[in-house]
Formats: structure tokens, sequence, C-alpha cells
């Protein structure tokens, strides 16, 4: 699990002039556990100062910002010596602590023998907080997300199956032998998700009853997160707001509408609500760009934008959809499948380090996502089914003359033409692999 943050992790440990790392991503996503492990395998000595459990430490950073008396302090509470070069200190939950984060500066400037990480659930939020003083330029910074579906296939002991694709060729018809257990993989997936402890539960378990036993105890840490952390006043609207996230997705226009959250409610009440989800890293926020150019942030609307869940296990979870109505895709599955698939598709993109946007023509056209790539637009359409008829997407190839695109469906993998657009149709349990034809 999360071999690439690992392979992160050892490079920024052999910098000679190394900074404090800080590691930031949703609540239960695996920092502290990567960084466990990182800890086992690459140091003699490992401090781990949890801000959130011993809170009384956080007045080791009271006094001053003189490190080596605060490495003096750790060292004292913890009996452990502290060796530069061969010890790990981390700083979990570090956002309980601001004046830690300020303190990082100092680290930099006077330590940076020492290696030093940070972790925090709420540190999107934490630094948008007014009395923080963030060391701008001393910090290294990592994003971890849930885990994408490349890594739930290879925790379900089918690396063999990630091996095959990683240079499977766009003109070669995928056959059943691999095809069947890869579309029974992206089912589980879309039960399960992506939640480190959820993935091992059902690894260990293989019983979806367990596993949304975790979800849920998972979504309930979230919810006490808004009593918690976020302003009082805030809080019933963030819960309206994170209520209404799946029902909106559900809708055939899952354009996010605030008078949908509550009955009276303008955005210019809730806006700051749902911000706050987005810095805590529940939510995702997709932007629409009616006429995209490069760069294709600088004309999206802001006002006009689509809401997703972090994950798509927790999306199902809060939908309700119970793991039979997936896998046998009833009748009742239809209202949500579509949801699920872009759910799916735009997680995979952001574990892919993309921004991604959407296109929409007035009502009479749509294309589900837009990224930039080395100064060149992306088009991607999300079919949930194998049919691929996208008008959408040729009209936007048309108007736009995009030099690749991808659909992403329940069809076979191929590789077409249309007008100057090379245009790759992608089963949607590849969609991890999406660069490799897009390079």
């Amino acid at each position: 699990m999360h071999r690439e943050i690992l392979s992160c992790l050892e490079a920024w440990k052999e910098k000679n002039r190394r900074k404090p790392l800080l590691i930031t991503g949703v609540r239960q996503c695996g920092k502290t556990y990567i960084v466990d492990e990182f800890a086992s395998k690459s140091f003699e000595s490992y401090v781990k100062v949890n801000f959130e459990s011993e809170n009384k430490l956080s007045a080791i950073f009271d006094y001053d910002f003189d490190v080596e008396r605060i490495v003096r302090e750790i060292e004292n509470h913890f009996k452990t010596k502290i060796v530069p070069g061969t010890s790990l200190v981390f700083f979990d939950e570090i956002q309980e602590c601001p004046r830690a984060i300020t303190a990082l500066k100092y680290f930099c400037e006077n330590m940076r023998d020492l290696h030093i990480i940070c972790a925090g659930s709420l540190l999107g939020v934490a630094l948008k907080q007014e009395q923080i003083s963030f060391p701008v330029g001393k910090v290294n910074r990592l994003q971890l997300y849930p885990m994408n579906f490349k890594e739930f296939v290879i925790a379900n002991g089918r690396s063999d199956l990630i091996e095959v694709f990683d240079e499977w060729p766009a003109d070669r018809v995928i056959p059943e032998l691999y095809k069947t257990p890869m579309e029974k993989l992206l089912k589980e997936y879309y039960i399960v998700g992506g939640m480190p402890e959820a993935v091992k539960t059902w690894i260990e378990t293989h019983d979806y009853d367990e596993v949304e036993e975790v979800q849920n105890e998972i979504l309930d840490g979230y919810a006490d997160d808004f009593s918690k952390h976020a302003p009082l006043r805030k809080v019933p609207k963030i819960r309206w707001i994170w209520d209404s996230v799946p029902v909106q997705l559900a809708k055939e226009n899952n354009k996010f509408i605030f008078s949908h959250v509550r009955e009276g409610k303008r955005s210019a009440e809730l806006e700051d609500a749902l911000q706050w989800l987005v810095d805590a890293g529940l939510v995702i926020k997709t932007e629409l760009v009616e006429k995209p150019e490069i760069p294709i942030a600088g004309f999206a609307d802001k006002t006009y934008f689509k809401v997703y869940m972090s994950d798509v296990g927790l999306l199902r979870a809060r939908s309700k959809v119970s793991p039979g109505t997936i896998q046998d895709e009833t009748d009742s599955y239809n209202k949500y499948k579509g949801a699920f698939a872009e759910n799916y598709v735009v997680n995979e993109l952001i574990a892919l380090g993309k921004t991604p946007y959407f296109w929409r023509s007035g009502n009479t056209a749509e294309v589900d996502f837009i990224y930039e790539e080395d100064g060149k637009m992306i088009p991607v359409e999300v079919k949930s089914a194998d049919n691929t008829q996208a008008k959408s997407y040729k009209q936007f190839c048309k108007k736009y003359h995009p030099t690749q695109g991808v659909k992403l469906s329940a069809k076979n993998i191929a590789r077409n033409l249309f007008e100057s657009t090379i245009t790759y149709s992608i089963p949607l349990y590849l969609g991890w692999n999406l660069e490799r034809y897009c390079k």
C-alpha cells in the first residue's frame, strides 16, 4: 500500500539539505500508518509526538523557538535520544499546536540534519486561520489521498493484473481472462473504496457488513470534526451541505445548487461552509469552464460547480446503496450508477495529480471532465455503461480541436480518430493508467 509515497519519503530522507516534511490528507487516509512504516524501515530511533492525544506537549513550544531546547525537552519526555541523521521525529495532528507549525521555520534554518515529518487531518482548515504563521518556503509538502483503484487491486493480491495492463496497447482487445476479474474488482472498489482501514477489513474478512461498520465509523469521525474544529456558527451549515452532496450527485443535472441544500438559504450564506469541507479535504469541487483555453484555471467559473466525495466507498455508504445492488446491478442502482462512475473518475484524476474541471455549453452539451497536461486540454467523457455515443464529447472536439481525449466506460479498449482528436476508449477499470495513453 502507498508504495509510491514510501519512495517519495525515501527520496526526501536522502536529501543533504532537507526541509521538514508536511503530509496533508483527509482523516484516516493512512498518514500515520505510512510514517510508522517508514520509520520502522529507515531509522534507528523514532519519536512520535501526537498533539491530539497528548495535548500537554504543546507547552514545549510556548516559550520560544529555540529548536535545541525543544528537542531536549522532547527527549526528556519520551526518554529517547534524538540523533540528527538517524532519528525521525513525527509531529502528528500538528494542527492542534499552531506554534509547532511556526517552529518548522526554525528547524529548517537551524537543524536541517534532523528528519522531521508532520501530519494533520485538518491542516487545510487550520492553515486558513489567520492566527497560524505558516513557514512559507521552509517545508516540503506531500499530499496523501485514499488508495486509488490500482492500489486496491494490488492490496487484493492481484498485482499480476496491474503488470499486465502497465503496457497494454490501445489497439488490443482485452479478453475475458483479464476483463472479468478487473470488472469484479471495480465493483468491489465502488463498495469498499480506498480508505485504508476499510480496505484492510475487506481483505481480512470479505464481509461487507464489517466494511460498512468501518466506513460509518470514519463518517462519524468526520461529523465529530465539524463540531470540534469548525466555528460554531458554521456547524449546522456544514452538516446541511455534507448531507446534500450524495443527493445532488445522484441528480441528472448534478450541478451543486445551494438552494437545494436548505430551503430559503442562498449561496452567500452557505459558501463558507462548503469551503470548510473543501479545505478539510472531505469534498472535491470541479468548476465549469465554458470557453476553455490554456491555462484552464484562468477561465473557470467559480460560481458554477459540481461537488464530489473524497472517496467513492464513503459516497456509497452515505448513499445507503447496498453492496448487492451494485454487484447485481439492480434497477435501483441506475439512479446512482453514473454518480459513482463520475466520483470514481474524479478521485482517480486527483490521485494522478490532475486538477479536473468540466465543460458545459448552455443546456445542450457537457463533457464530464477536462484537465490540462503539458499545455494541452484533455477532455474526459465518463459513461457508466458500454454506450459511448457521446455527442457532447464530439461537439467539444469539433469546436476546440484537442489533440487527445478519453472516453471511460464499460466498453472494451479502442483507439479512434475524430476530426483531429485521437480518442482513447478505455475501460473504467483502467482509469489509473490514463496518463500512459495521453502522454
